[in-house]
């Protein structure tokens, strides 16, 4: 059992340095991967009466997308999810394509994904001590909430205001972008915490910058 387990550790560690290292065109078929796997865990869907927003299972990709890919290219990931969407691809939520889902109800979330990508890819990337499990516990809550949320609220609260006259009151807005969806993300994030636990080298792969804390 320990030699099988001392191997995961060494095939983790070499995955991820690899990953690092590897050819930009090798890089840039890790993120369209990702950016496919966005478009997959999209399709997860449970429609709301009351809102537009429905819920899916994407965050969780968006979450890991960092994680697996590292500084820049989980956003990049992200960045080719969007523009294939826009041209007209039926990957977005619930098979959707097109510039409209940009400016629609669902516009800021996506830019959301870009930003919480990127700074999750740059946390896991830099820091050793990131990649346990409490702390990017505390990394995807903050990316979840904050990154995602602002931009997804914003863009909702000025897709109602167009499309009824009247911007919605703060807590009308909660209730429609934002509270129904807090018990399903938590349980996304402790999942996808965990998994990056899992499969997350502890050993410092690409000159993390505390790398004096790096355990063999």
């Amino acid at each position: 059992m320990e030699i099988t387990i001392d191997n995961y550790f060494k095939k983790r560690y070499s995955l991820f340095k690899w990953r690092s290292n590897t050819s930009m065109a090798n890089k840039a078929v890790l993120a369209f991967m990702v950016a496919c796997f966005t478009g997959i865990m999209a399709q997860i869907i449970i429609p709301l009466p009351w809102t537009p927003v429905p819920v899916t299972g994407q965050t969780f990709a968006v979450l890991m997308a960092g994680v697996l890919l590292g500084r820049y290219w989980g956003g990049i990931s992200m960045v080719i999810y969007i523009i294939i969407g826009l041209v007209g691809v039926p990957w977005f939520a619930g098979m959707h394509g097109g510039y409209t889902t940009l400016i629609g109800a669902t516009g800021g979330y996506l830019i959301g994904f870009i930003l919480m990508a990127l700074f999750l890819g740059y946390f896991a990337d830099r820091y050793i001590k990131a990649r346990s499990f409490l702390p990017m516990l505390v990394l995807m809550i903050f990316a979840d909430f904050v990154l995602l949320y602002i931009p997804g609220l914003l863009q909702l609260g000025i897709w109602t205001q167009t499309t009824t006259g009247s911007m919605p009151g703060i807590w009308t807005l909660l209730l429609l972008g934002f509270i129904p969806f807090i018990i399903g993300d938590i349980f996304k994030i402790a999942g996808a915490a965990a998994l990056t636990k899992s499969i997350t080298p502890k050993e410092a792969y690409n000159g993390e910058l505390d790398i004096g804390n790096s355990r063999n």
